[in-house]
């Protein structure tokens, strides 16, 4: 069993993977946890010449990795120099290496978009990926806009215990509010005035035992509810969250292939416009992908 968890960070050289070492060396500070970070090279896939030019100093694709790295690091120190910070230099695709790095850990942290994204994808394909695969939950960081704002948690039918746990371990350590909503599906054509509160019997239940919950999770954290109703859930979720400075969502289905992330944490990770939380957990009946 293990014993001691770690904040693991992947960092590519980009601006969003710098935000998002900034922000897992917070968490990691305010955790109280040790920092994980990993750079994941792809040079040795498209060649085996890594070794320095001769007679140039500082040159060569390793020496180029592990400046990347270097580089990181001097992120993670500065956001938060009294963490201790493990790195990692490997080889090989990202969304394979921080699958089996982070198995179990506190907290996957990556950035919205790396180097290679394409034009107008607000989430890269490596950060979709492991939003849908990985083995913990899974922090996506975009630009934080509301850094005093909510943490804002989307609950489901369910009551999305992982999530809720989350999101109050997140304002417990931030010192936030904490925001739980959950929204009522309304078909289209359905009258969207707001109804009374107990038209919605069912859902002020969850809501009431969510926070029942929350309270007891996190003591001393102001908890806020709401019960919401629209056509589209992760659109009532998005408004909801305009001003929070992170959006905790759980998922369904286990994986890309094996099944999907969920409409619903799709969405919000598309088009949130802070960082998003993907609350995952390993299961002794998830099939996970095959680790060396």
């Amino acid at each position: 069993m293990q014993e001691s968890k770690t904040i693991v960070v992947g960092y590519d050289g980009s601006s969003q993977a710098a935000q998002a070492v900034r922000w897992a060396a917070g968490q990691a500070a305010l955790r109280n946890l040790p920092l994980q970070l990993v750079h994941c090279s792809l040079w040795p896939l498209l060649t085996h010449d890594l070794a320095p030019v001769p007679g140039v100093a500082d040159s060569g694709l390793g020496h180029s990795a592990q400046a990347i790295l270097e580089e990181g690091l001097a992120h993670a120190k500065h956001a938060a120099p009294g963490v201790e910070v493990q790195t990692s230099l490997v080889y090989g695709y990202p969304s394979v290496h921080l699958f089996d790095i982070s198995a179990g850990e506190e907290m996957l942290v990556v950035g919205s978009r790396g180097l290679g994204g394409f034009m107008g994808l607000l989430v890269g394909s490596v950060s979709l990926e492991l939003a849908a695969t990985a083995d913990c939950p899974v922090a996506v960081i975009r630009s934080d806009e509301y850094p005093d704002g909510p943490v804002l948690v989307a609950i489901d039918g369910s009551g999305s215990a992982a999530a809720l746990e989350d999101a109050c371990t997140l304002a417990s350590v931030t010192g936030a509010d904490l925001k739980v909503v959950h929204v009522e599906h309304a078909p289209a054509g359905y009258r969207m005035l707001r109804d009374p509160v107990d038209s919605y019997p069912t859902g002020e239940a969850l809501l009431d035992a969510a926070i029942s919950t929350a309270r007891g999770l996190a003591p001393g954290v102001i908890v806020e509810r709401q019960l919401l109703t629209d056509t589209s859930i992760p659109r009532a979720i998005l408004d909801a969250s305009q001003d929070a400075r992170i959006t905790v969502v759980g998922t369904k289905g286990h994986g890309l292939i094996r099944g999907t992330i969920g409409s619903t944490a799709h969405a919000v990770l598309h088009h949130a416009k802070g960082p998003i939380l993907i609350s995952r957990r390993s299961s002794a009946g998830h099939d996970a992908r095959e680790k060396p």
